[in-house]
């Protein structure tokens, strides 16, 4: 049987396919700027739109359109020395762009992505993140700067995370543990990354959020990343959307893995599972553990609402520096999420409400001494309080001995006196009874 190859030019869309003559295209009503626009969901690409170049259709949203050798220059080739990670849709390299690369994009690190088109939902889901990141601007949002839709090279680069993912900066073995108060701030700016999704005028359901999902910048800001399977939420009298189950195992809400049933109430289930693990330093699944401890939103959540056993619980690499009544309030608001009844979830804008009061408790065990360098006035007065330290120290040692002598010359032993024992002592007499342990005197 011959098989015949198909080029991946024969699946893409016409806006990504360079045509060699084309034909003149008749002009299109200017776009107005993302203030007043009507934002385009992933569905409005599936009609008309399908055919016009794709940087028409998000006019207004900023964002640069690179070609694959301007991308080479800003990886250096996509070095593997620049290689940050790779994921499921691909491989990720630091790159640098300089000011002189295009006119009005400054100088900025960026985090090239390279798509992996094995298949179809490659594609799709690379379209449904610039469709998306594309026009959605946030502070808890990860900044989409631009892409690449040359001939099959499909490429996205975004701003440059220093810190990389939450899963590493948690999880990673031999680092220093996340401070409590940074866990909190991580905790509500995703919080607020995701509250703008479910309540923008056309809602998203992000369906994908987790650990290795919030990227942080060099000051712990936390920001949603990768949107490829993203989807608008329901609108007016829809309950929910129904769609293919997509996500990831141990964050995914029951409900939408048995009906595939997907809203915002999944999101507030995932939210909670990444709280969990903020507070207790595991991961959402973890086949190391025992099996009844293996799924961590099971067997967390019945211990959340029990003080006792919430600290049994917390990250033992916080050694106690945490705020117990913030972790208390943190603990039921894990609870709620993680609540088998969707209905009985808390919305994000809610959860925000909660979070953001425990930025502000101080009541945080001190922390572990810390040397301070002294001053030339510290040192001098040191010395001083050492070398009277040393005389007072002779003066000790002078009277010791001197009372050892007058007790040596003075001492007579009693005929009826106890047996004064010593380790010599004790040892020969080991010897003659033919033990192998030392003697203990009796108390």
């Amino acid at each position: 049987m011959t098989v015949q190859k198909i080029a991946w030019r024969s699946f893409l869309p016409n806006f990504c396919v360079s045509d060699q003559n084309p034909s003149p295209k008749p002009k299109k009503p200017a776009v107005s700027k993302q203030a007043s626009f009507q934002r385009l969901s992933a569905s409005d690409l599936s009609s008309s739109t399908l055919s016009e170049d794709l940087s028409i259709s998000l006019a207004g949203s900023n964002l640069h359109v690179f070609t694959v050798g301007e991308l080479k220059v800003i990886t250096q080739s996509f070095s593997s020395s620049n290689l940050l990670g790779e994921g499921g849709f691909g491989p990720v390299h630091k790159g640098f762009i300089d000011d002189k690369l295009r006119p009005g994009l400054k100088a900025q690190p960026v985090a090239v992505k390279l798509l992996d088109l094995e298949g179809m939902q490659g594609h799709r889901e690379w379209l449904t993140e610039v469709i998306f990141l594309g026009q959605l601007r946030h502070p808890h949002l990860v900044k989409l700067i631009g892409y690449c839709c040359e001939d099959e090279h499909r490429l996205l680069v975004y701003e440059y995370m220093p810190r990389g993912s939450l899963e590493n900066q948690l999880f990673r073995r031999y680092t220093v543990s996340l401070p409590w108060s940074a866990r909190m701030k991580i905790g509500l700016g995703a919080a607020k990354g995701l509250a703008f999704l479910h309540e923008a005028e056309k809602p998203v359901i992000y369906r994908d959020f987790k650990a290795s999902n919030i990227l942080l910048d060099s000051d712990y800001t936390p920001k949603l990343s990768d949107f490829g399977l993203a989807k608008d939420g329901p609108e007016g009298d829809e309950t929910h959307v129904s769609t293919r189950v997509m996500g990831t195992q141990g964050y995914a809400a029951p409900e939408y893995i048995m009906t595939g049933h997907l809203t915002a109430a999944s999101d507030v289930y995932s939210f909670g599972v990444v709280l969990l693990e903020l507070i207790t330093g595991r991961r959402s699944v973890d086949k190391n553990r025992p099996q009844r401890e293996q799924n961590l939103a099971d067997w967390a959540r019945p211990q959340l609402k029990d003080p006792r056993k919430l600290r049994r619980i917390l990250d033992p690499r916080l050694e106690g520096q945490y705020s117990e009544m913030g972790a208390q309030k943190a603990a039921q608001l894990a609870y709620q999420c993680l609540s088998y009844r969707p209905k009985l979830r808390p919305t994000m804008s809610s959860v925000v409400e909660t979070l953001e009061p425990l930025q502000d408790f101080d009541d945080i065990p001190s922390g572990p001494f810390v040397y301070t360098v002294p001053t030339d006035l510290q040192k001098e007065n040191a010395k001083d309080e050492s070398r009277g330290q040393r005389e007072m120290k002779k003066d000790r040692e002078s009277d010791r001995h001197r009372n050892h002598r007058e007790r040596r010359n003075h001492r007579t032993r009693s005929p009826k006196s106890q047996t004064m024992y010593s380790e010599s002592t004790a040892l020969k007499q080991n010897l003659r009874n033919g033990l192998n342990s030392p003697v203990t005197p009796e108390n």
